[in-house]
């Protein structure tokens, strides 16, 4: 009789461990999970302040650039793509085309002296490269947060627990090909 309630006990014991550890790993995974979320929520509403402040730079530039339309072009189609993107990988290259327009039209901008010296537009120009500064300091949380993630789902004992939850791995936020070249500077002048 005392045998039988302590392997009773014992079983309680082990089965109420089992379940408290598993909760644990489970609320851990959670935890990490909602954080890689979190952190791409972070960057989603830069993103947008920078989405809002694109039109008002292209307003200010249209004036002094009347030669340079291919350039504010590409800035609205790449605006237009990046609001469209529905995945990270979509969002990576969608914004490396935009910021790779934007230090084009920056780079352009040094042709115009009247341009470079409209309040408007310095003020739009300090506060997209503010924003450009605040975004790549959100993706790089952004990769950290999604890194652990990654890690969490596949070690031992969390995989199991993982598993169960049919948790994937996330996708870091990359460079894309065309962040790392350097910008083409094309000047078109009148004839």
């Amino acid at each position: 009789m005392i045998i039988t309630i302590i392997v009773g006990a014992v079983i309680l014991f082990v089965g109420v461990g089992v379940l408290i550890y598993f909760v644990t790993i489970y609320n851990g995974l959670i935890v990490v999970s909602r954080n890689v979320d979190k952190a791409w929520a972070n960057i989603d509403v830069l993103l947008k302040q920078r989405h809002d402040e694109i039109p008002k730079l292209i307003g200010a530039c249209e004036g002094y650039m009347k030669y340079e339309r291919e350039t504010l072009e590409r800035i609205t189609s790449a605006r237009t793509a990046c609001m469209q993107a529905t995945t990270v990988g979509e969002s990576s290259r969608a914004e490396g085309s935009l910021a790779a327009s934007l230090k084009t039209l920056f780079a352009v901008a040094e042709n115009y002296p009247d341009l470079k010296a409209d309040q408007n537009f310095m003020q739009l120009q300090q506060r997209i490269s503010y924003l450009e500064s605040q975004i790549a300091d959100r993706r790089e949380f952004y990769n950290d947060s999604t890194n652990t993630y990654n890690i969490r789902i596949k070690e031992i004992p969390d995989v199991f627990v993982a598993n169960m939850m049919h948790m994937q791995p996330k996708e870091l936020f990359k460079a894309t090909e065309e962040d790392k070249k350097d910008v083409d500077v094309k000047f078109t002048f009148p004839q």
